[in-house]
């Protein structure tokens, strides 16, 4: 029987990876956090790990408080970075195929034309700093997938889609910036392909290729098309107003352009990808 461990069990991805798993039978999904499994901490990750000898791990954890990153990036590197060199390096000489998720932010946000994987990583912020960190760490381990998505939301914990839905029931009226481009993400989908994927590795019915892919779902859009959809898909009536980054200050730069090029992920496992805009509304749904 397979052994998938996972870290960040709480949090989106690994919430949804956790509903996902109920489909599998036959795995043994061991779902961890900081509770159970404090990554960090060095010693505890490699005993954890040689003790579990598990034949995947699935690296959910991160600090992704992006704004706050810039005033604790020390923190940020610690569980970005030192965790994830933590885990590759208790993989050493094993089998093990450790599949970590990244961001967009590791990326400058200048493009004007979708970010393959050979796109040059060039972050601005502590926050894609130490995921970028992150991606050298990981991939340590020879046998080491990267999966760098963007704009993640889903029915569990915080994101974007549920800070609009909360706050279009409180107001009439929302500013939303208009000049950030990207693909919304729903967990749920990212999650079925993860398990989809190491499902038809384990029966042999598709090759093992580490390296960096990005998942996204498919469609363009900017942060006030994605919040006129939301409002609009859980019927309420607040009006969405486009304003630009720069009306809208934060402590970390936002990238302007963030769409990835999801080729290779569907060519080398044979992945559909839904229309962000349909699983929006399957989300939602679930809300």
């Amino acid at each position: 029987m397979a052994v998938i461990l996972i870290t960040g069990a709480k949090g989106q991805l690994g919430s949804e990876i956790n509903e996902v798993s109920r489909k599998y039978m036959g795995y043994d999904f061991i779902f961890t956090d900081i509770d159970t499994l404090d990554i960090t901490d060095r010693q505890k990750t490699f005993d954890y790990i040689q003790q579990i000898r598990p034949d995947w791990i699935i690296n959910c954890a991160a600090y992704n408080l992006v704004d706050k990153a810039e005033s604790e990036a020390d923190k940020a590197m610690l569980i970005n970075a030192g965790a994830v060199r933590n885990i590759a390096d208790s993989l050493a000489g094993s089998e093990c195929k450790f599949i970590h998720i990244s961001t967009d932010y590791v990326f400058d946000g200048n493009s004007n034309v979708p970010y393959d994987e050979n796109s040059r990583a060039n972050p601005v912020t502590s926050y894609g700093k130490s995921k970028h960190e992150g991606e050298l760490a990981a991939l340590t381990h020879n046998r080491s997938m990267i999966i760098r998505t963007a704009w993640l939301y889903s029915s569990f914990g915080s994101n974007f889609t549920k800070t609009i839905i909360t706050k279009a029931r409180e107001k009439d009226m929302l500013k939303v910036v208009f000049d950030q481009i990207g693909s919304p993400t729903y967990a749920g989908d990212l999650a079925s392909s993860i398990i989809n994927i190491i499902a038809l590795v384990i029966r042999n019915k598709l090759t093992f290729n580490p390296g960096i892919y990005h998942y996204s779902n498919e469609g363009v859009c900017s942060w006030y098309d994605f919040a006129e959809a939301i409002v609009n898909e859980a019927g309420i009536s607040c009006k969405i107003v486009p304003i630009r980054s720069k009306d809208f200050p934060s402590a970390a730069k936002r990238p302007f352009y963030s769409v990835l090029d999801k080729s290779k992920i569907k060519e080398t496992y044979s992945i559909e990808i839904p229309h962000w805009r349909s699983s929006l509304k399957n989300c939602i749904k679930l809300m």
